[in-house]
């Protein structure tokens, strides 16, 4: 399936060449990809409306809270991490401005629309353009601050209305995959620190016990 970072880089670009066309020009290179030493693209109007297509193109692609999972697995994985200054405030921002993203993502049947959408926003003020800005999220994110077991990478991203566990994704390389794909890799050798069980007939995923709670898979 997906890459996590592959699709956020796709996104940036789009979202990038989206900005330079209908809201204000960019300096972009003669490939069409943004020029990114010579704009300043963080803590500002472009920084939101990349973040807010970003999380809408996650939640187009999934669902919202795949998506809210996904805007903040994407900083623990190497190489998905963001651009802003990292400041409390820049934090605030990014966070905002992701939800935003994941509120349009749901509405739109398109990335054309979802950018539209997310224009029209702008316009009326509702994505944060400035760290300055006194709006605050809260505390609705999702905490994720469990180390990396290389042994047992996988996070789980999306249950069903059963509990069980339908999307995954890699945290050391970002691949996203579902159930039946993390099968196959299990039983391909590629994942040592999982098994397949059987549990009332039914196929069921499972960490291999190590007495560590953050290696669950759950």
């Amino acid at each position: 399936m997906a890459n996590i970072i592959t699709l956020k880089g796709e996104a940036e670009k789009e979202a990038y060449r989206y900005f330079s066309e209908n809201i204000r020009p960019l300096v972009m290179k003669a490939n069409g990809e943004v020029d990114l030493l010579k704009n300043v693209l963080w803590d500002n109007d472009a920084d939101a409306f990349r973040h807010a297509y970003v999380s809408g193109v996650y939640t187009l692609e999934y669902e919202e809270k795949t998506a809210e999972r996904l805007g903040v697995l994407q900083e623990h994985i190497p190489g998905g991490g963001g651009s802003s200054s990292n400041s409390d405030a820049s934090k605030n921002m990014d966070y905002w401005n992701n939800e935003v993203g994941r509120k349009y993502g749901e509405q739109a049947k398109s990335r054309e629309e979802l950018a539209n959408m997310l224009k029209e926003a702008m316009e009326n003020g509702e994505l944060i353009v400035s760290p300055d800005d006194p709006r605050k999220f809260g505390d609705k994110r999702i905490i994720f601050d469990a180390p990396i077991d290389l042994n047992k990478p996988v996070f789980v991203l999306k249950e069903n209305e059963t509990g069980r566990n339908e999307l995954f994704c890699d945290l050391s390389n970002g691949d996203i995959f579902d159930r039946e794909s993390f099968v196959n890799s299990i039983e391909n050798g590629e994942y040592s620190g999982y098994i397949i069980a059987s549990i009332d007939g039914i196929e069921t995923l499972m960490s291999k016990p190590d007495g560590t709670i953050a290696n669950n898979l759950g």
